[in-house]
């Protein structure tokens, strides 16, 4: 009996887990199946349509991919500014070529400013790395917590506002290594024998020369690095902020401070550019929007620009537009009444970096590769996923919403975030049916050049099937610049200098040079974690009798106006359209200050009302030329006429002599002239109304009244001015290294 009951215990329990098990898998998505060999193209699934995959990848689950997965590189800094003589060269590409702006860059990519150049390159929103002429800068490493920067030669500022407990910023230069923790203002300048680097605003930095030890370097310092000598390192007081230091000040003030930023999550790039070439409006459907201007009739997202090849991020897209960075990389587009909109959706996600949202096609049945009849994208609609053509297994071939806030629609359906999608059951994307939404080059066109050049007008979308996985196009010499042309090369002796670093870089190779051919650095010991200079050591001051003037009092507010009142416009900041500096840009562009008098060192600006535009500094350098800052460009004025005396005691002309009547013929009767039709100017058109509301509204209570703002006012730099003679001061007694002006500056400061 017992036996009996056992056995039918034993059955009973057998036929509840057989009919269980099928629930229990239909709940739980299907196993991955093992990667097909080297080689071989994974097999669909049954009744799917066949796609490209990742070679190698793992075949989709039905999971969608994380948002931020292990091990992802960061957002890449991207060069956010350019002007002059900037060349730009990544290892692969056949020769140094024009920098473009909105590139990302990559470790191993390497910037040169010509003697009229300028760059910039931003890291996430709030810090800010600016070359001056004939520097070399370089991108030696970037993990999430770290970024390691090379300079080998030049003038290179770090204004950094924002940096994350952790995280570290490393500055590698030929006589040592300066490692920065802390937000605040930092300065370098290098030359072949000797690094100057300052510290402002709050910021403290560690120094670790070549064979020494290491050293805590204090704010409102300036240590200067010879590596030769008796006194191979010193410090000082910072000097006086030059014209270079005060219109770095005046564009990081002026870049932070966006109404665009209400709009888009934190740490987002590029956002400032929105509040030049766009108009932010509110549409009930998708919330707030933006609608760039100037932009073609025909005009659609992913025309304007190229693809690149990405060492980390593979095929990314790189537009020529002065706002094309924060709209291709997060967020998403839309289509309204003949307007295309960006969305960036809800602001409540950290964003994550994309190097392009779109979807690619290819023809029915065919992968997207060499000998494909063409490859064509579309930008993602509303909520859309990206099916990621980049990354790691696992990660390249699932649907992906990384960074996005907004509702998840799979072909047309709001879809659940625990709800299982398979990437080959995605087929309908919202942008295709807009006209010429849809792009498309021919295969040995992608990645070798701007896609109008190349485009293909007439597209069949019918005949169109999404790509579920990488796009198989290799790239080739000229997919690893987004321009091309001739470009300012450096010196070769400046390229072979090595450094001082903590670090090996990632890659060291040189133009037309294989890899690893570069100049290795010198590696020394990182500085421990916490400790912001090895022990308590500091650098031995400097030996000098020229003392820092004592700096201008902090100015003060007029209390006779009130706070929200609109400060009247001087007649002197008016241009001769009628319009202000503030209704033309987005404040000044470079610092007006006024131009120091012989034998005067430069001061401080005033708060008061701009000046002429500033002229570079006279400096005198005993041991290398000190770098003068770039100015706005200089209009040449004619000489001015002498003062114009008083009405009243002006001299008045003699009257002309009367001259003998003239003999005319009688006159003639007026004979009636046939009326002449009019030529009426033609109408401008009439603008085309913006979608939805305004959201940029102001508060009607307060005092202030809007002003218009028109196209950015970027500085441009101009020719170094020939040195003239002049007089020459008395010597000192004891001279400090130069440094933005500060021997010449002082020596006169003594005459005085």
């Amino acid at each position: 009996m017992i036996m009996l009951r056992r056995s039918l215990a034993a059955l009973l329990s057998l036929t509840l887990l057989v009919g269980t098990a099928p629930l229990a898998w239909a709940a739980d998505p299907p196993a991955a199946p093992p990667p097909p060999p080297a080689g071989a193209p994974p097999a669909p699934p049954s009744g799917a349509a066949p796609a490209a995959s990742a070679p190698g990848a793992a075949p989709d689950d039905g999971q969608p991919a994380p948002d931020q997965p292990e091990g992802a590189a960061p957002t890449p800094p991207r060069l956010s500014y350019a002007d002059g003589d900037v060349s730009f060269w990544r290892p692969g590409g056949a020769d140094w070529a024009p920098a473009q702006v909105n590139t990302p860059l990559s470790p191993g990519d390497q910037l040169y400013t010509g003697n009229r150049g300028n760059l910039e390159i931003q890291v996430e929103s709030r810090n800010f790395v600016r070359a001056w002429g004939d520097s070399q800068l370089g991108v030696e490493n970037h993990d999430p917590d770290f970024l390691q920067l090379k300079v080998a030669a030049g003038h290179v500022s770090l204004d950094l506002r924002s940096l994350d407990p952790g995280h570290t910023v490393e500055l590698d230069t030929p006589n040592a290594a300066f490692t920065i923790d802390r937000p605040g203002y930092y300065r370098a300048d290098v030359s072949a024998d000797r690094t100057s680097f300052v510290t402002r605003r709050g910021g403290v930095a560690t120094m670790t020369p070549a064979g020494g030890t290491a050293a805590s370097i204090a704010t409102s310092e300036q240590v200067v690095v010879t590596g030769a000598g008796p006194s191979p390192v010193q410090t000082f007081v910072a000097p006086e902020l030059d014209v270079w230091d005060r219109w770095n000040y005046a564009r990081t003030e002026a870049l932070i401070d966006t109404v665009s930023a209400r709009y888009v999550p934190a740490g987002v790039s590029g956002v400032d550019d929105l509040d030049q070439h766009g108009a932010w409006r509110v549409v009930p459907e998708y919330g707030s929007v933006w609608v760039p201007e100037g932009v073609a009739a025909d005009w659609a997202p992913y025309t304007t620009g190229r693809w690149v090849w990405d060492p980390r991020f593979g095929w990314s897209w790189v537009d020529i537009a002065p706002w094309g960075w924060a709209p291709y990389h997060y967020g998403r587009w839309v289509h309204l009444d003949r307007f295309w909109a960006w969305a960036p959706g809800p602001v409540i996600v950290r964003p994550v970096y994309a190097p392009a949202l779109v979807a690619f096609f290819g023809a029915p049945g065919v992968r997207v590769a060499i000998g494909a009849p063409f490859v064509s994208w579309v930008a993602l609609g509303w909520g859309e996923p990206c099916v990621p053509w980049w990354g790691r297994p696992g990660f390249v071939g699932r649907a992906w919403w990384g960074g996005w806030g907004g509702p998840r629609i799979v072909n047309n359906v709001v879809v659940n975030r625990t709800t299982v999608v398979n990437v080959q059951n995605i087929t309908v994307y919202r942008n295709v049916s807009v006209q010429n939404a849809v792009v498309a080059v021919r295969p040995d066109r992608f990645g070798r050049g701007p896609v109008a050049d190349g485009r293909i007008r007439q597209v069949d979308t019918r005949r169109l099937e999404p790509v579920r996985g990488a796009v198989d196009l290799r790239p080739d010499r000229a997919s690893f610049a987004a321009a091309s042309g001739r470009a300012v090369h450096p010196p070769e002796s400046v390229l072979a200098r090595p450094v001082v670093a903590t670090r090996a870089p990632v890659t060291r190779a040189l133009p037309h040079d294989a890899e690893g051919r570069g100049p290795a650095p010198r590696i020394v010991p990182a500085p421990r974690a916490g400790e912001p200079g090895a022990a308590s050591a500091r650098p031995p001051f400097g030996e000098s009798r020229i003392e820092r003037a004592r700096p201008p009092q902090a100015p003060r507010f007029d209390t006779s106006r009130r706070p929200d009142a609109t400060p009247p416009v001087p007649s002197a900041a008016r241009r001769g359209d009628g319009s202000t500096d503030a209704a033309r840009g987005r404040g000044p562009a470079a610092p007006r200050v006024e131009s120091p008098r012989a034998g005067e060192p430069a001061r401080a600006p005033q708060p008061v009302a701009p000046a002429e535009a500033p002229r570079a500094p006279q400096v005198q350098t005993p041991r290398a030329p000190q770098p003068q800052a770039p100015r706005p460009a200089e209009v040449p004025r004619a000489a001015e006429p002498p003062a114009r005396a008083p009405e009243a005691t002006a001299p008045r002309r003699p009257p002309e002599p009367q001259r003998a009547p003239r003999q005319e013929a009688p006159a003639r009767a007026a004979e009636p002239r046939p009326a002449t039709p009019r030529a009426e100017a033609p109408r401008p058109a009439q603008p085309r109304q913006l979608p939805g509301e305004p959201a940029n509204r102001l508060y009607p209570g307060r005092g202030e009244r809007p002003s218009s703002r028109g196209p950015e006012s970027r500085p441009q730099a101009q020719a170094r001015p020939q040195p003239q003679a002049r007089p020459q001061p008395a010597p000192a007694r004891n001279t400090a290294p130069a440094h933005n002006g500060g021997p010449a500056r002082a020596a006169s400061r003594e005459a005085r």
